[in-house]
């Protein structure tokens, strides 16, 4: 990499280039790779199959199959797109653009900001104002029909039911839906969408289980 750029590329080409690594590596240098794409002023070029590479390093994404571009868009518009032939499984979910609006010194955690409200996340150590990306599975999020109580989930927030979709098990469906101005991915049972009578423009409350920070 060190002698790619010493060239002074005009772009850069980065093919699967922790493939060959395991995790632990490949956590090691992520942060050097971010650090370089914030840095660089020339274009890069990630090829990756790791959902978790392209979450935390693209900002714009070409989805191939079979050698074919089906899609072509901006990170979170891709990522919440729910009629792709290719299905991300377990991995299925979207990444939001935030900012760190306010740290919990007495719990370690930290509430930030997008466009569709905020959100409580594990204290990543980020100073406060700093821009940072947020992703939530499909599979930690949950519906409810009404605001609940007495429940240990702290990210509850109003939504509205975009689109429905069969996801890759026959007894599953994938929900799109709009939380303000920013996208969300729900996974849930065909019984249960049919039960609640979840249905294009239908308002409801998401819950969210699990929130990662990353960037």
């Amino acid at each position: 990499m060190a002698r790619a750029l010493a060239l002074s590329p005009r772009l850069l080409l980065m093919d699967e280039p922790l493939a060959a690594l395991d995790l632990k590596r490949r956590q090691e240098i992520l942060p050097y790779l971010e650090r370089l794409h914030a840095e660089l002023d020339i274009p890069v070029l990630y090829v990756s199959h790791s959902p978790d590479e392209v979450a935390r390093l693209a900002d714009h994404i070409v989805v191939l199959d079979e050698g074919r571009a089906v899609a072509a868009g901006p990170l979170t518009d891709t990522l919440a797109r729910i009629d792709l032939p290719i299905h991300l499984g377990e991995d299925a979910g979207v990444v939001l653009d935030a900012v760190v609006a306010e740290r919990d010194a007495q719990w370690h955690l930290a509430r930030v900001e997008f466009a569709g409200g905020s959100l409580w996340v594990r204290d990543g150590g980020h100073v406060l104002g700093q821009a940072v990306r947020v992703r939530i599975l499909a599979r930690d999020v949950s519906i409810a029909l009404e605001k609940m109580k007495g429940i240990s989930i702290q990210n509850c927030l109003p939504a509205q039911v975009d689109r429905v979709a069969p996801d890759t098990h026959p007894a599953l469906a994938l929900l799109r839906l709009q939380v303000g101005a920013s996208p969300l991915l729900a996974r849930l049972t065909k019984r249960a969408a049919v039960e609640l009578a979840l249905v294009p423009g239908k308002p409801v409350w998401v819950q969210i289980k699990a929130v990662a920070l990353i960037g």
